[in-house]
């Protein structure tokens, strides 16, 4: 097993591409600075698992999910790369295969918070977004009782849409209803 060495600078973007593959860690670059995070815990994993199947049912035609990508948030230096949770993004952009996305090519930003994430999420993360132009950042807190965030840009300022417990609607960028207790939970089918 190789280690990696820990760089002692702030990253390029061409640096942080050249970093050898790891699925033990989650690394993102924060304004140059390598961050790197453990990979979500199971309930975590669960809770995103549950979401991506409900957007991806309920999306129209042309849009798509894509768990925990790779997304240049900014390419000058310093740059930032950031790993969402969640995107939802144009089809053709799928179909692409790009190595990573790029923030203008997602529609939505989810974040499932974790207890090391809240700050960056709640914080860091929208401020990012939003600098960057992504047009809608959703967050989603499964402590206790779920509750979500949704924002959206306007005129390039992000506006708080909603915040709440119970059932989640809105019309933009697409129509969208979710209960917010039902990511808790597995659906099991009725047996007849």
């Amino acid at each position: 097993m190789s280690v990696m060495t820990w760089p002692d600078h702030l990253m390029t973007l061409e640096e942080f591409e050249q970093l050898p593959e790891d699925n033990s860690r989650r690394y993102e670059l924060q304004e140059g600075v390598l961050h790197a995070t453990p990979k979500a815990a199971g309930y975590h994993q669960f809770v995103l698992t549950r979401l991506s199947a409900v957007l991806d049912r309920i999306l129209p035609e042309g849009w798509a999910v894509v768990s925990e990508p790779e997304v240049v948030i900014t390419r000058t230096y310093p740059p930032a790369v950031r790993v969402p949770d969640v995107i939802v993004l144009g089809l053709d952009r799928i179909l692409e295969q790009p190595t990573r996305f790029h923030a203008q090519d997602v529609a939505v930003a989810v974040e499932v918070l974790s207890p090391g994430s809240r700050r960056v999420d709640n914080l860091v993360k929208r401020s990012e977004y939003a600098e960057a132009g992504i047009p809608f950042y959703w967050i989603l807190d499964i402590a206790d009782q779920p509750r979500f965030a949704a924002h959206r840009l306007v005129d390039g300022v992000d506006k708080e849409d909603f915040n709440g417990t119970g059932v989640f609607m809105t019309g933009e960028p697409f129509d969208l209803r979710i209960d917010l207790g039902a990511l808790r939970t597995r659906i099991v089918p009725k047996r007849e």
